[in-house]
């Protein structure tokens, strides 16, 4: 594992070059190097914190489907092998949606809606799984299919969104670090809000993860507002006092507070 696209040996010089150059253009010449300075600027920002929440709100559900899914293909009145391969399906469907919404969703350069889509599909399967009556398993394990199409595409999403959006390569680093080890703190949550005796409905636990996934709906529109008002404010500030990228190396240090630099929505 090579620590920059530098010292790459398995790349042409050509292909260093254009690599190189090509971070560069996505970082709006921003620092690279290590300064203590860089881990508090990701610290003190209220918007690597939003992005914590975000993917917490998303996280939880993603846990609980290891809670919950044996016990609805027990009620299918399968078991051993076939019981095994009924619970597939789920990751098979998400897996594909992962890979469909990371591919329109880099095209397209947007973030926030394919978030806030998911987790509406997301919703929709948890609330089918809510209101399911005892006694329709079918139907329980249709909505965890629709769940798992919500829940596992905002993932990707999420993470590129976060890193994305943190300016300069230290605090990007603390901002994915922030983001993952502290949202995965939701798994603990998941363990208990479906408890044994709450089964088959889990309706605690369901209940809970819409919730979840209605507070990263919230954070989600929160951020695209955000964003798109930063944007709109940095635009201005260049026309008023013509900045261009010409200028860029004055800003180096001041990550995504870089008037050059630009959100994505």
């Amino acid at each position: 594992m090579y620590d920059y696209p530098s010292t790459a040996t398995f790349l042409t010089p050509d292909e260093r070059e254009f690599v190189i150059e090509r971070l560069k253009h996505d970082s709006t010449d921003l620092a690279t190097h290590y300064d203590r300075k860089f881990v508090f600027q990701a610290l003190k920002d209220w918007k690597c914190w939003m992005m914590v929440f975000v993917y917490m709100g998303i996280l939880i559900p993603v846990y609980a489907f290891s809670l919950f899914i044996p016990t609805i293909i027990n009620e299918l009145g399968y078991k051993a092998s076939t019981a095994q391969l009924l619970s597939t399906p789920p990751y098979i469907a998400g897996c594909f949606f992962t890979v469909l919404v990371g591919i329109y969703s880099d095209k397209l350069k947007l973030r926030g809606p394919f978030v806030l889509g998911c987790a509406t599909v997301a919703i929709a399967g948890y609330s089918v799984l809510y209101a399911t009556p005892q006694g329709h398993p079918g139907v329980s394990y249709a909505g965890t299919v629709i769940a798992a199409c919500g829940t596992f595409p905002s993932i990707a999403v999420v993470l590129a969104w976060a890193g994305g959006n943190a300016g300069g390569d230290v605090k990007r680093g603390v901002a994915l670090a922030m983001t993952i080890g502290i949202a995965n703190l939701g798994g603990v949550c998941s363990s208990f809000i479906y408890r044994t005796k709450d089964a088959p409905r889990f309706h605690i636990g369901h209940g809970t993860v819409i919730g979840c996934l209605l507070l990263a709906v919230v954070l989600t529109c929160a951020a695209m507002v955000t964003y798109s008002r930063l944007n709109k404010q940095k635009e201005e500030q260049c026309r008023r006092e013509g900045i261009d990228h010409s200028q860029a190396p004055k800003f180096r240090e001041m990550a995504d507070a870089s008037p050059l630099f630009r959100y994505t929505i």
